[in-house]
């Protein structure tokens, strides 16, 4: 059995969720394969500047403090 099998297969929960990473995956990657991404990006502004916006950024923050920060990886230069 190969690394990646061992990892579809598991049933570790929790943070670092296998299957909402792969659910996570398979959702953006069919979201691009739409050609509906400007589409949803302008729905997205929309429910930011709109009704929706003040609970949205309450989320957001939420969810930050509940992080353990940036991945440093994400700075990095190519």
């Amino acid at each position: 059995m190969t690394e990646d099998t061992r990892r579809k297969d598991s049933k570790v929960e929790g943070e670092g969720s296998y299957s909402a990473a792969r659910e996570y995956d398979r959702q953006v990657e069919k979201t691009a394969k739409s050609g509906k991404v400007e589409e949803k990006a302008k729905a997205a502004k929309r429910a930011v500047e709109g009704d929706e916006g003040d609970a949205l950024r309450r989320a957001e923050e939420e969810g930050k403090r509940h992080a353990h920060g940036e991945d440093p990886a994400l700075r990095q230069k190519k």
